[in-house]
């Protein structure tokens, strides 16, 4: 069934509720905030964007614990103009930055999801006891 279809016949697809606008996209990322790039942020902001508007596949930003990454990602992202996946890797870090990158984008969808899938045992093997941890 093509999208197109869809769009046609409302009766294949209905939306349990009405999309916000921020959604459809064509809404410039405009971030909000009342501080500025400093330190080291201009040229990592600088840097970022060229890699990606070069396309870059693989870029890394360092940083210690509050030294501005969240919102030199958001500067980024808007400066860039496109829509950014962004990962965690536990459940608290996740809320905070859905809560910045909120509070930075409030003209602009930014969504949350939380994976409710507990416990994940991978495949593993521990060396020093010459342990084998099947999946």
């Amino acid at each position: 069934m093509s999208k197109q279809s869809a769009i046609v016949n409302p009766e294949i697809f209905t939306p349990h509720k009405r999309r916000p606008r921020k959604t459809e996209g064509g809404i410039p990322f405009r971030l909000v905030s009342d501080y500025e790039p400093a330190g080291d942020q201009p040229q990592a902001i600088a840097e970022l964007v060229d890699g990606i508007t070069r396309g870059e596949r693989d870029q890394v930003l360092l940083g210690v614990t509050g030294s501005g990454k969240t919102f030199t990602m958001a500067k980024v992202i808007e400066a860039v103009g496109r829509p950014a996946l962004v990962l965690a890797p536990n459940k608290t870090l996740a809320a905070q930055l859905y809560g910045e990158f909120k509070s930075f984008f409030p003209d602009n969808a930014v969504e949350y999801f939380v994976s409710y899938y507990d416990y994940y045992q991978p495949e593993a093997y521990v060396p020093r006891t010459d342990t084998y941890i099947e999946k």
